[in-house]
Formats: C-alpha cells, structure tokens, sequence
C-alpha cells in the first residue's frame, strides 16, 4: 500500500470512530433504479422561516406545484437562514422530489431536501440540494451538493464533486431534475435524476441523528437583500 493510500485508509478510519463518514459519488458510481414512494400533498408540509434575520418567504400551492419564496444570507457556516417546508418523520425515510425551477438571487442560491434536528437557525442537519445553474463555484463544478453540519451550533462542511469523474451528470437541466435523500438508520443517501427513473447517487454519509426528524424542501436566496422563487412537483415519501 502507498502513503497516500495509508492516509486515505487512516482517515477513514477515524471517521467512522468519531461517528462520521462519507463517501462522494467519486468512490461510489452506483445507480439505484428502485421505486420511488407514494405523492404527498405539499398540504401536508408546515412552512415557515428560519434564522432571525430572514426576509419573510412563504409556500403557495397551486395545483400539484409548490412555489417557494424565500430570502436569507445562506444555509451554511454556523447559522441559517431560509424558508423550510416540513414534516415530521420518524426513523428511515426515501424521499424525493422534482425542482422545476430556481431563480438566481445570487451565484449561490439553493434549493433541496432537509432533515433537521430542530427549527433553531444552527440546528444539526443534513442537506441535498441545487444550484440555478451549473457555473463552477468553489470546489463545485456541477449543478449540486450535499452538505451538513454535524453537530448543533457547528460548522457547516460539504461533499463536492469530483472534478475528475463527475462530467456533467451531476448538472440542473430544469424542470428536469430530480433529487432524492433516503435514510437507513445513520446513513443518509442523496440521488440526482433527470427522468425519475434512473438515480445516480452522488453521497453516502454517516451521522448520528434522533429518530424523529423534521424533513422537507429548503430553499435560501442567499442575499440578505433579495428572494428567490423555486417550484416543486413530485414530492414522493416513501417508508
């Protein structure tokens, strides 16, 4: 074994010992083709803002679409701010949705699934989620991320694709796009389609969360100043 593969190994290895591991899609080019679950009404969801200094969003539901208007600085750092469309769920979950649009309030706006501890702005979380577009941002030349904060009050960290093997099936083509986020007691799996029927997974990740989670679409502007507007079709739960 080289050093570098030495490293590699022992920093696993120390993942898993302190209760975290993830594995991007680079290591792991999988594609699950099971079924998704059941519609779910977007009636069914509570909306409401996180983050003290968040421009009021909301959801409107028209039909079979949810429009989410939503300000905020970020999800990301040591605090968030964004609008947050939930439910509880217990134990494993499989959920997913189709994002037909995101509108560009900056570079970094973002829209996807949660599942959240709590509705405190610096709540444990994990987080799949999209950009406007598929521009190169920092470390990210694709259209998605997933990213987390492992403990309360801690920083937030993130999965980036790999820009050796992720080409470009990892890019938003809206409204053809899809992503899914299924949890198996510690581990949290986050998928990306662009038909529904095909799912690349993008990561595998370990993290110690309660059984009851608050799991739904979040969305930021990522401007403290503006809003952005995401529609959402599709949301499927499957249990």
């Amino acid at each position: 074994m080289s050093i570098k593969a030495l490293n590699v190994f022992i920093a696993a290895i120390f993942a898993v010992l302190l209760g975290v591991c993830s594995i991007s899609f680079a290591q792991k080019p999988a594609v699950n083709n099971s079924k998704e679950g059941k519609i779910v009404s977007f009636s069914n969801f509570i909306y409401t803002d996180i983050g003290a200094a968040t421009k009021p969003g909301n959801g409107t539901i028209n039909k079979d679409e949810l429009k989410i208007v939503a300000g905020g600085s970020d999800i990301w750092g040591f605090h968030d701010e964004f609008h947050f469309g939930y439910k509880k769920l217990k134990g494993d979950f499989d959920l997913s949705v189709r994002i037909i649009s995101l509108s560009a309030a900056d570079r970094y706006t973002k829209a996807g699934i949660m599942a959240r501890t709590d509705l405190s702005d610096s709540s444990q979380h994990v987080y799949f989620q999209v950009f406007p577009d598929n521009n190169p941002r920092n470390k990210n030349n694709g259209g998605c991320e997933f990213q987390y904060r492992s403990l309360k009050a801690g920083e937030m960290k993130a999965i980036y694709p790999n820009p050796m093997t992720a080409g470009n099936q990892f890019n938003v083509a809206f409204p053809n796009t899809w992503i899914r986020l299924i949890r198996r007691g510690d581990v949290f799996e986050s998928y990306f389609s662009s038909d529904s029927k095909t799912w690349r997974i993008y990561s595998s990740f370990m993290l110690k969360m309660q059984r009851e989670l608050l799991v739904g679409l979040a969305v930021t502007a990522h401007n403290s100043t503006g809003y952005t507007s995401a529609k959402f079709a599709s949301v499927r739960l499957k249990k």
